[in-house]
């Protein structure tokens, strides 16, 4: 089964994105009536990204990504089907692809996806990750495979040019667009009713990633080039289809060569000396005037997964002595091959080598705590998958990485440390960590109602008692506890954007408590499987909320407002505009069958202030 569905552009770090050379890309979306008849051609740079939710492995296979002319006129833009798991792209975007497009005015960007091999994990209530083998949509359809849209708004149409680069990222938002249900049995039903989300804010940017062959090094310069590789494509030769990029490096940016640490111009000139084609994964940030891409730390050779040691990536779930339990665990074998899979035990000892993320200080195994993000390199000694075993004990040149890892919670208190009551690691349930073992003693193991955060310099002058935040970080030590965790940066949830999504079924004439010129009530009747909002990775069910969910707009004359009718897509800046015709709609019989917003919420008033409200209606 096929199906297309239209969505919209808007503000916020997103699920899937599509990263292009343009800039100052905002709103809904929207057609325009013309387009230039110029054959020149612009350069485009295309990244993907997702939004946090609960799944564990979200792996499809991306057939296509098209953009879409105001003539009519459809550019491919996806050099070869791509297999990307969205699961693994909550805090960051992933280039995907660089490629020349003709010169114009792009009004609408579509991505193919195919669910026929789809690879999805979920957690069950009890943190356990189940399966998903049953996939449909919101009919209850089988899907196959699914074409999402997004229309971009009139005033920011997406413009390729000669010489201006331009920037666009696409975020498919599981939270808004995935809805799972549990048999008694245990098996699971997946919803997917998808939600594309376009959107620039270089004020704001995710981290980026890149990963492909190294090119040429030029040191006086401070750069490299990289040839893409994204996601799992093998890292090899100098297949150039995905395109290549220029990175810009800083004295500040921290490089791993074969397990050496460098920092600065000492990087690069040992960059220089590996051999051609070298796997190289690049992190870093997309700055603009001028347009260019900072790398923060670069990992290349047998430094990359993939190369000839198995490598394995997820959380610390317990530790007791040297062996180590990881969950949600990606291995990447050395010859390639990817295998997603719950629980996978690793076995270290003193001699194992533990390097941190953006850190050339020296580290041990007893830096490696519960909670703690990270990727394991070694042997895996057992590949029974109800068993799997990684050896990565320095008899196997065993080496592990921490990675930065993101804890969220609500502050208990903020003196004299910060203490939060902690609500997930990395988006997983607190249910599944055993933290035995984690503190100095065992009366100060960790204990996640009172998870202490060393947060150093970092201004909380801002944060109160209730206030939900989230600290990216690393886990102190193992039975080093107090204090639980130290924190890098630290983001006041309440001014992180919310997506809102609610179905009716069957599709109603009364949806709504109030609806006037100021705000949008809802009511809770004949509500479908969507009555959701996610925030920060955490969600809300609308319908267990004490107050009826109200919709005010940021501005009531410059916001980005659309109803879908069939084929027919009404556009609207002004919210009076668009309440006027939404009620005209509601008169002549119609019905809502589908709400989409975005903004910020208040959970103690139920009161979202969007900047970007859709309604479909049958």
């Amino acid at each position: 089964m096929k199906r297309k569905n239209i969505f919209r552009k808007v503000f916020g770090w997103f699920g899937i994105g599509l990263l292009l050379g343009i800039m100052g890309l905002t709103g809904c979306s929207s057609d325009q009536a013309s387009d230039s008849a110029t054959t020149e051609n612009g350069e485009l740079v295309i990244s993907l990204t997702d939004a946090e939710g609960d799944f564990s492995s979200y792996t499809v296979d991306v057939l296509s990504i098209n953009l879409t002319k105001q003539n009519g006129s459809v550019v491919s833009t996806l050099p070869v089907t791509t297999r990307v798991d969205f699961a693994q792209y909550t805090e960051m975007t992933e280039f995907l692809t660089v490629g020349t497009i003709p010169s114009g005015v792009y009004t609408e960007a579509s991505l193919t996806l195919d669910y026929q091999n789809a690879d999805i994990w979920v957690e069950n209530d009890d943190g356990g990750l189940v399966k998903v083998n049953t996939i449909v949509d919101e009919d209850g359809n089988p899907i196959t495979t699914m074409t999402v849209s997004v229309h971009l708004e009139d005033d920011n149409s997406l413009l390729i040019a000669p010489g201006i680069p331009a920037h666009l990222t696409l975020d498919f938002d599981l939270t808004s667009s995935n809805k799972v249900t549990f048999a008694n049995d245990g098996t699971s039903v997946l919803t997917v009713e998808p939600i594309l989300i376009a959107d620039i804010d270089p004020e704001n940017p995710k981290t980026h990633r890149m990963r492909g062959p190294l090119g040429r090094v030029d040191v006086a310069a401070g750069t490299f080039e990289l040839m893409l590789r994204p996601f799992y494509h093998v890292i090899a030769g100098n297949d150039r289809r995905f395109g290549s990029l220029m990175v810009t490096t800083l004295e500040s940016t921290v490089y791993d060569i074969n397990g050496r640490q460098y920092e600065g111009s000492a990087g690069l000139t040992a960059m220089d000396d590996l051999t051609a084609y070298t796997a190289v994964v690049v992190i870093g940030d997309l700055k603009f005037n001028p347009y260019r891409f900072e790398a923060t730390e670069v990992t290349t050779g047998t430094s990359v997964p993939g190369g000839s040691l198995d490598a394995v990536t997820g959380n610390v779930i317990s530790r007791e002595g040297n062996t180590v339990v990881v969950k949600g665990a990606t291995l990447i074998r050395n010859d390639g091959s990817v295998v997603f899979h719950d629980i996978l035990t690793v076995l270290i000892d003193d001699a194992t080598t533990v390097k941190r993320q953006l850190s050339k200080d020296e580290f041990s195994i007893r830096d490696i705590s519960v909670g703690q993000r990270l990727t394991v390199f070694g042997v895996l000694t057992s590949s029974d998958i109800d068993s799997l075993e990684l050896d990565a004990t320095g008899e196997n040149q065993g080496y592990i990485r921490m990675l930065l890892t993101t804890v969220r919670g609500t502050v208990v208190s903020d003196t004299p440390v910060l203490t939060l009551d902690l609500q997930s690691i990395d988006a997983r349930r607190i249910s599944i960590f055993d933290f035995s073992g984690t503190g100095i003693d065992v009366d100060h193991d960790t204990d996640p109602d009172h998870y202490e955060v060393n947060t150093g310099t970092l201004d909380l002058s801002s944060y109160g008692t209730n206030d939900t935040l989230k600290a990216r970080g690393f886990v102190n030590g193992f039975g080093q506890a107090p204090a639980d965790f130290t924190a890098q940066t630290i983001v006041d949830v309440a001014n992180v954007r919310s997506f809102m999504r609610v179905t009716w079924a069957p599709p109603s004439t009364a949806p709504f408590q109030a609806l006037s010129s100021e705000k949008i009530v809802l009511t809770k009747d004949n509500h479908g499987k969507f009555h959701h909002l996610g925030r920060a990775g955490v969600i809300v069910d609308l319908d267990d909320m004490a107050a009826e969910t109200t919709i005010q707009p940021q501005s009531a004359t410059q916001g980005r407002f659309l109803i879908q009718y069939r084929e027919s897509r009404q556009f609207f800046t002004t919210f009076e505009s668009f309440i006027t015709r939404l009620e005209n709609h509601l008169e002549d019989g119609k019905k809502v069958h589908n709400l989409f917003a975005t903004g910020l919420f208040d959970p103690a008033s139920a009161i979202l202030t969007a900047d970007c409200i859709e309604f479909r209606i049958k």
